[in-house]
């Protein structure tokens, strides 16, 4: 097993470990899929990655980070990513989508239109939460979600999964890290109920897992199904990695292929120890605890690095974000770094360097 190995999830087979990691890019109007995304996601998929993840779309328009998020709530959402899917498969990649809520961490700028919540006058809208607690001090409070909220937020994950089906996308994941609207139930920072949502550790997964239920029964058995979560919010009180575990463990009863281990977003206050693969080991603990499918994500940059996570059995996946913006073509060049003969495209294969030789 190494990072060029392929693995076969249910029916789809990926070409080699490499994820593009979903990264917003803040350039969607009405929640619509255009060029930039056809061409940002098109050429991660040209540059060799065996799975490219579009970024956290909103379940619905009160779901979305910021006004310029995409969405996946009507057939008219599905059919603008059916380009993106469609180009992405010619290039023998996987088109994955994670679909996504805010929560209370909606209604915001695009960073480089503004800090912060929304104004009325730019349309800022309610939040929906598990409780009336804002993430920062001074911003709107938030709505706690009423029993009503609840099921029409689950049905809305559900008709996103049914919608990305229709668009072409073949790896769905849920997003229930970084602080958004599912993290936010399972975190005891930001989840102050003192109904069945709340509380207990039981309390606290029956929203996600009811998220996750919808999903399963709207998205084909035959495609695999992934789920990000933040494995610890760094913060004393918080969620913790052993809480994940049992979550992970949860999650691959109910048909969960992959789990893709972050971790933080649910406070400010929250001392990261960020560096080289610093996320890893939760992707370990996970993989080894539940055996369940791990990708490791964060700060994750080197070809050798990449592929040693794989080779030692830390995780089955890497997931690269940043890395990928600044060279769309990783994989074709780690693939060179690692001694491995990846096709280049057809039109760009005249550039393509001699592998090193050996010895």
């Amino acid at each position: 097993m190494s990072l060029f190995s392929p693995l076969t999830i249910k029916s789809v087979t990926l070409k080699n470990r490499i994820a593009v990691s979903p990264m917003c890019q803040y350039s969607a109007t009405g929640g619509l899929a255009n060029d930039w995304h056809l061409v940002h996601l098109g050429e991660r998929a040209q540059g060799g990655a065996g799975l490219v993840i579009a970024e956290a779309t909103g379940v619905t328009a009160q779901g979305r980070i910021s006004p310029d998020d995409t969405g996946l709530w009507s057939e008219a959402h599905a059919a603008a990513f059916q380009p993106v899917t469609r180009f992405i498969k010619t290039q023998h990649s996987i088109p994955g989508i994670q679909i996504a809520h805010a929560g209370r961490k909606a209604s915001t700028y695009s960073p480089w239109k503004g800090s912060g919540k929304l104004t009325p006058a730019d349309g800022a809208w309610t939040c929906l939460a598990p409780s009336a607690a804002a993430f920062l001090p001074g911003e709107p409070l938030p709505q706690a979600m009423t029993a009503q909220d609840i099921q029409e937020t689950v049905a809305a994950f559900a008709r996103a999964a049914a919608l990305a089906v229709s668009a072409g996308f073949e790896y769905l994941e849920i997003h229930s890290a970084h602080g958004y609207l599912l993290h936010q139930f399972l975190s005891p920072l930001s989840n102050q109920r003192q109904d069945a949502y709340g509380g207990s550790l039981d309390n606290r997964l029956r929203f996600p897992l009811e998220v996750v239920a919808a999903v399963r029964q709207a998205w084909p058995e035959r495609l695999p199904l992934a789920i990000r979560i933040s494995s610890t919010d760094w913060v004393e009180g918080g969620w913790t990695i052993e809480e994940s575990i049992e979550y992970a463990r949860r999650l691959k009863t109910m048909g969960v292929d992959v789990v893709d281990c972050s971790s933080g977003g649910s406070s400010m206050s929250a001392k990261i120890p960020v560096g080289p693969g610093f996320q890893v080991p939760f992707a370990e603990r996970i993989r080894k605890e539940t055996g369940i499918l791990t990708m490791a994500v964060g700060m994750i940059t080197e070809p050798a690095q990449a592929d040693a996570i794989v080779r030692e059995g830390r995780a089955d996946l890497v997931a690269l974000a940043r890395e990928f913006l600044r060279d769309p073509y990783w994989a074709l060049h780690a693939a060179h770094a690692l001694g491995v003969d990846l096709p280049w495209p057809n039109q760009y294969s005249r550039a393509k360097p001699p592998l090193p030789k050996k010895g």
